[in-house]
């Protein structure tokens, strides 16, 4: 067990985000269940970023779906599995949100361009609101309250990447922004001609107006939520809520000029959370 934990805690440590620091607040059984699952959620993310030809990236998500059932059924076939095995028996985790995190993934092997709104929101429930429901339950609540903390939190990180990444995902044929908000905005529908559309602010503006309302919905939800295990939640959320103000600090009019969050807030932001 131990060699199997050091084998994913080196994968998350290598992937370089905020994630393998900000999961240190965890007792050790529920961060090793944590690394588990972003560690799962990384390896299939590569599969479908990863420059394959499409019959490729289809094998290895359904070898990662025999790889969920076989977990299910008791056998799991390398570190991450076995992890996962021991997450899913000490903390209920569903079959049905790996199978979910697997199809958002598939959904992403193919460009993704001006979705509408309702395949908007299946993909950011698949990749990201699905990811929060086994994380709630890392955490330590697994009740009804705590999975509506994961469908508003999801939707709101999600769309937060989102519009932090138009540039970045316009190059690789991509543009995730909603066909009704681009619509509104008169911004044309390819990825590049988008980029370049004096509308795109108001198309950003509207995506925005809805992570900060799912933010608020995902607030609200966890004041029923048991207070100790909310806390890497509450943590992720306020990160991705100031990634949000600074977007809006640099305007929506500069989408290929970065914003990052200064290291002083970013360190603010943990104190406030971690005490």
């Amino acid at each position: 067990m131990e060699a199997d934990r050091r084998e994913v805690e080196a994968v998350v440590q290598a992937a370089g985000t905020s994630f393998f620091r900000g999961m240190r607040i965890l007792p050790p059984d529920r961060r090793a269940a944590m690394y588990a699952v972003y560690a799962f959620c990384r390896q299939v993310d590569d599969v479908a970023d990863e420059p394959a030809p499409l019959e490729d990236k289809a094998r290895r998500l359904a070898e990662w779906r025999d790889r969920i059932a076989a977990v299910y059924a008791g056998h799991p076939d390398n570190a991450v599995t076995r992890e996962l095995a021991r997450a899913v028996q000490a903390y209920a985790l569903r079959e049905e949100d790996f199978r979910a995190v697997i199809d958002g993934m598939e959904m992403d092997t193919t460009a993704i361009v001006a979705p509408d709104l309702a395949l908007l929101d299946l993909y950011c429930d698949r990749v990201a609101s699905a990811v929060g429901r086994l994380s709630v339950r890392a955490f330590g609540d697994a009740s009804a309250r705590a999975d509506e903390v994961a469908w508003h939190l999801g939707r709101a990180l999600q769309l937060t990447n989102i519009l932090r990444d138009v540039a970045e995902d316009a190059g690789r044929g991509r543009l995730y922004l909603a066909r009704e908000w681009l619509d509104a905005a008169g911004v044309p529908h390819g990825p590049e001609a988008a980029l370049a559309s004096p509308g795109l602010a108001a198309a950003c503006a509207a995506g925005a107006r809805m992570a900060h309302a799912r933010f608020r919905d995902a607030h609200a939800a966890m004041a029923g939520c048991d207070p100790r295990a909310m806390r890497p939640a509450r943590l992720m959320g306020a990160g991705y809520a100031a990634i949000l103000a600074q977007l809006e600090r640099r305007g929506w009019d500069r989408p290929t000029v970065p914003a990052p969050v200064p290291k002083w807030r970013k360190l603010l932001i943990a104190a406030r959370y971690l005490r």
